[in-house]
């Protein structure tokens, strides 16, 4: 279980939030600058929220009326970013292996391979195609065993095969480990195919929380039902 009431400004933008999740993915949906990868990042610690609360897992990683911060690294929270955030110098295997503390090596092969890249292994990022990157970075993120995962666009990168793939391994995975997660994505077919509870973030504010046929029912705003209306068969 993780809650959170998060808010800060980055800019002239203004986020104010309350989320809560269990064990299993929650998606998140919203338009362009709406502040979906600023609650992630404010969420992993990589930004300081202007007030709020932050609970994973019955611990406290962020309390701005008791002065709690936890850093990043303390958090034991995953995060893939829509640039993937792999280290260049590195190879895939080593990206993987990276913070992981025992058997850093073996159990960075087994999370590449879980995910279909083992045979890249042995190249750096530059070397890899755009669903390699992701596949890397995702094996990186639950490599660990995260107490939360936070995932921006995790799919978006993939081609349509290679992404119904990908989505299974994540559905199945998820429930194996009973990890929480947060899941960025602008496609319900994602949020369908996890079987996730949906929050629809517009301008900073959670505008509209449920199951995607409950937003299908009835949408709260023009967004929600445009973006419902879009989708479509994979080819």
């Amino acid at each position: 279980m993780w809650t959170a009431s998060i808010a800060g400004r980055r800019g002239d933008f203004a986020l104010d939030v309350e989320l809560a999740g269990g064990p299993g993915p929650t998606a998140l949906v919203g338009p362009n600058g709406s502040g979906k990868t600023t609650l992630l990042r404010f969420l992993a610690g990589g930004l300081r929220p202007a007030r709020g609360r932050l609970e994973v897992g019955g611990r406290t990683l962020f309390d701005s009326a008791a002065s709690i911060d936890v850093p990043p690294e303390g958090r034991s929270i995953g995060y893939v970013p829509q640039g993937y955030g792999l280290f260049p110098h590195l190879t895939a295997l080593d990206n993987v292996a990276f913070g992981l503390r025992e058997h850093a090596r073996e159990r960075a092969h087994a999370a590449l391979d879980a995910l279909g890249c083992a045979h890249v292994a042995h190249l750096r990022p530059a070397a890899l195609s755009g669903g390699e990157r992701q596949r890397v970075a995702l094996a990186r993120a639950l490599a660990p065993g995260p107490s939360l995962l936070l995932l921006d666009e995790p799919l978006a990168a993939l081609d349509a095969g290679t992404r119904r793939q990908v989505r299974g391994f994540l559905r199945e995975r998820l429930a194996s480990l009973g990890c929480p997660s947060l899941v960025v994505t602008h496609d319900p077919r994602d949020v369908a195919a996890l079987d996730a509870p949906v929050r629809v973030l517009e301008a900073g504010r959670v505008v509209q929380a449920g199951s995607l046929a409950e937003l299908r029912a009835a949408p709260a705003t023009p967004f929600v039902a445009e973006l419902l209306d879009s989708a479509h068969p994979e080819r």
